[in-house]
């Protein structure tokens, strides 16, 4: 049997490697998209006061710790007895302004950062070639406007939070203080930076920038990487929109029947469960009706336009609409279509944003709520990689004695290791030699997902890469570096 090794998988939040196994005839025998990363929270948050979990928790990420910040919040607020409605108005529209910045400057970091360099110059281009760097030197107004819309939804985090990277708004039964007016306005008409009116401007521009690339290339973001799965994620509780802080769960299969119906978060528990493999640190999360082969669901941008009504904003609205009918209004499968969804989010962060920033709420000093004790929460939250899980139990000296997480990229799992198998069978295998485009390939579809494998970010330049190729005994016939 050979094998084929890709360790790390570049351009991704974390570290991960691949292996492909062959046969004799270079045939694809099996494929694997290993999680090489032990991180234990939790495990290690048993024992802290219930009120330091939205603190803790968000260290498991520096890409995303609003995220993770915000769905243990979500979780200790059920447990001095409050349920996101409870919460008051204000508290509830300042903790949706620092998810939406969140949301807004993640997808701008994936997008700009990350899969722009094989979009814009290839999968078969020279490795060195594909980073933000060189974006910037043959786009500079396209990088120039990344880079200032991550800038713009870390700002936002800034001002609510404190500090870009794990700073603190939420408390138990709200947050702790409100946006002033001085915040506001730098937001809506500061020379400092592009306003919200910009941001919302340049993600309809950078919509229109990639329809525009999905007409020149049809054909391969159709078939690549085009394999059926479930869709999982939150929708609004009324009508069933898109909804990114607080719904209920849907699901539908990968022909558009629902196979989660509207499920209130606290009952998360009766229809999923998590399956283990020896060869992954990542669990395997489905749907206990459908059972582990059939029952896993990918989440995130591509699986939340496929299962929401619509987007409550106008503009992105008018793209969902153009994103459904690409499909004839089907269910989408296309791993590809992935960054028009995420970009199709960043308009609707961007127009949220706008429409916080305008709201007098925002500015009121109603910020906490006081409830009933209880001795368990549940957060679920739609992070910016898809839908993200917090349960928490605690006893009577108010610590935490369990705590169970599930992340959007656990829920990805199976589908990025569905995405490997498709590039390994029909790019790789039976192939006579190892190429860099083909190799490259296996982490494009990767990337589609933005798995955030331990949220540590990589270096400029090249990545430490290598692949070797063993014969049936084991012996190294080839080796490449870079």
């Amino acid at each position: 049997m050979k094998k084929i090794v890709i360790d790390p998988v570049t351009r991704v939040e974390g570290h991960g490697k691949v292996t492909i196994h062959l046969d004799e005839h270079n045939k694809v025998k099996d494929s694997f998209f290993h999680i090489v990363e032990f991180r234990g929270f939790e495990r290690f948050i048993q024992g802290h006061p219930y009120w330091e979990a939205p603190v803790l928790v968000q260290r498991l990420c520096g890409i995303c710790p609003v995220s993770h910040h915000l769905a243990a919040a979500k979780a200790i607020d059920q447990i001095v007895g409050l349920n996101p409605e409870d919460l008051s108005v204000p508290a509830q529209k300042i903790r949706k302004l620092l998810h939406f910045g969140q949301v807004f400057q993640s997808h701008a970091l994936h997008f700009f950062y990350l899969a722009s360099p094989d979009l814009l110059f290839g999968v078969n281009a020279d490795p060195a070639k594909r980073n933000v760097a060189e974006v910037a030197i043959e786009h500079m107004d396209l990088a120039k406007k990344g880079i200032l819309m991550r800038k713009f939804g870390q700002e936002i985090i800034r001002a609510i939070a404190g500090k870009r990277i794990h700073g603190i708004s939420a408390v138990p039964g709200g947050v702790h203080k409100k946006i002033t007016v001085k915040d506001r306005d730098y937001f809506l008409n500061s020379k400092e930076i592009p306003s919200v009116d910009a941001m919302i401007n340049w993600s309809s521009e950078i919509i229109q920038f990639l329809k525009g690339y999905h007409d020149a290339n049809r054909q391969w973001l159709d078939e690549f990487a085009d394999y059926p799965s479930g869709h999982l994620g939150l929708v609004n509780k009324e009508n069933g929109f898109l909804e990114l802080y607080d719904g209920n769960l849907r699901a539908l299969d990968s022909n558009g029947k629902v196979i989660l119906n509207d499920i209130p978060n606290d009952d998360y528990l009766q229809y999923f469960n998590e399956g283990v493999e020896k060869w992954s640190y990542l669990k395997f999360p489905y749907l206990k009706e459908i059972g582990k082969e059939k029952g896993w669901n990918r989440v995130g941008p591509l699986a939340r336009i496929n299962v929401c009504n619509g987007i409550e904003t106008p503009l992105a609205e008018e793209e969902r609409i153009m994103f459904k009918l690409a499909t004839n209004n089907k269910v989408n499968n296309k791993t590809m279509y992935s960054h028009w969804a995420r970009l199709i989010e960043m308009l609707y962060c961007a127009e949220m944003m706008k429409n916080l920033l305008n709201d007098e709420d925002i500015l009121s000093n109603d910020l906490i709520r006081k409830g009933e004790r209880r001795g368990e929460g549940i957060g679920i939250i739609e992070a910016p990689r898809g839908t993200l899980i917090h349960h928490y139990e605690v006893d009577d000296k108010d610590r935490i004695t369990r705590c169970n997480l599930i992340v959007s990229t656990t829920h990805n799992n199976e589908p990025m290791n569905q995405a490997v198998r498709w590039v390994a069978n029909n790019v790789i295998s039976g192939k006579p030699e190892i190429t860099e485009g083909m190799l490259n390939q296996v982490e494009v579809a990767i990337r589609a997902y933005d798995p955030c494998l331990s949220c540590a970010t990589h270096a400029l330049g090249q990545m430490p890469l290598e692949i070797s190729l063993f014969d049936n005994d084991g012996k190294l016939i080839d080796e490449k570096k870079r």
